[in-house]
């Protein structure tokens, strides 16, 4: 099923992100990861294509299992600008052959290993490859505080507007830890006309290195209350748990009550978190379910 078909059907989505180990011998904890988040029955799960685009076997070797073993869609991340037309047709071959029928495209990082190949410079340039040459639901990633690459958030804009004039179905928001930022962007895209579904992409703190590793590479804001939970309580691991999904639940419950069209949980292969929020949420998502059809 494609993605932008539940948005018709349901509202809110709730999808979690998962990434391939990076190690051979983990294979099988991701294995364990899927089972413990399908019995969540999130509305999807995405898997990361890896470090420059590296463990793309994986990706799609754990999206078909989380597609055909648990009847959960997967959404496959893909990036271009590593690979050129051959690649790109070859993955979506496997893909499509594994029964997967979204792909979250994006331009990704440049892999120092590997050379440009210059077929593909944007992630508008995939989707529109995409669209010409296969039959798949395309999601894009969006950055309500900007991409680090842009030159300023119009540009970031005008980029967003050419995905989605190439062919974007639904849009995924980068991590943020401020909603009214989240907010201020779904009115830019308002002001532009941009209709396609956007979820909010929340990220629970359970690893203080680990999340600041990933905002410096993103640039996001970390509010002064998000800065107290994580110098409080990083060296407790089950206070900085429990913290970390208090705040991401105050979060959610918020944006939830706002109508945005999903939720996106960027759980880091951590079905614990998972298990925790949609717990804490399960009876505002019941009863949204029966208020919006």
């Amino acid at each position: 099923m494609f993605i932008k078909d539940k948005f018709i059907n349901k509202k809110p989505i709730i999808s979690f992100e998962i990434f391939p180990p990076k190690k051979t011998g983990s294979i099988k904890k991701i294995y364990k990861t899927i089972e413990e988040l399908a019995v969540l029955t999130p509305d999807y799960i995405s898997v990361t294509y890896g470090a420059g685009g590296s463990e793309h076997d994986k990706t799609t070797e754990i999206a078909s299992i989380i597609k055909n073993k648990y009847n959960i869609e997967s959404l496959a991340h893909l990036t271009c600008i590593n690979s050129n037309k051959k690649d790109i047709y070859n993955t979506l071959n496997n893909l499509e052959n594994e029964n997967i029928e979204n792909i979250l495209a994006l331009k990704g990082d440049i892999h120092p290993d590997y050379k440009l190949k210059k077929d593909f410079n944007h992630a508008s340039d995939l989707i529109e490859y995409i669209k010409e040459n296969f039959n798949f639901c395309i999601g894009s990633a969006v950055y309500p505080e900007g991409h680090l690459e842009a030159l300023n958030k119009s540009m970031d804009l005008f980029y967003t507007q050419e995905k989605i004039n190439k062919g974007t179905d639904f849009l995924i928001s980068q991590l943020f830890f401020k909603n009214k930022i989240f907010y201020e962007y779904q009115e830019k895209l308002k002001n532009r006309n941009i209709k396609v579904p956007l979820q909010a992409g929340i990220m629970p703190v359970v690893n203080k290195k680990q999340v600041e590793k990933i905002v410096s590479l993103c640039g996001t804001y970390m509010p002064e209350k998000f800065i107290k939970v994580m110098n409080k309580y990083e060296n407790n691991k089950e206070a900085l748990l429990d913290a970390g999904v208090t705040y991401a639940c105050d979060q959610i419950i918020d944006l939830l009550s706002s109508d945005v069209d999903g939720i996106h949980l960027y759980v880091m292969n951590n079905p614990i978190t998972a298990r925790k929020i949609v717990e804490r949420i399960k009876n505002i998502l019941k009863y949204l379910g029966e208020n919006n059809g």
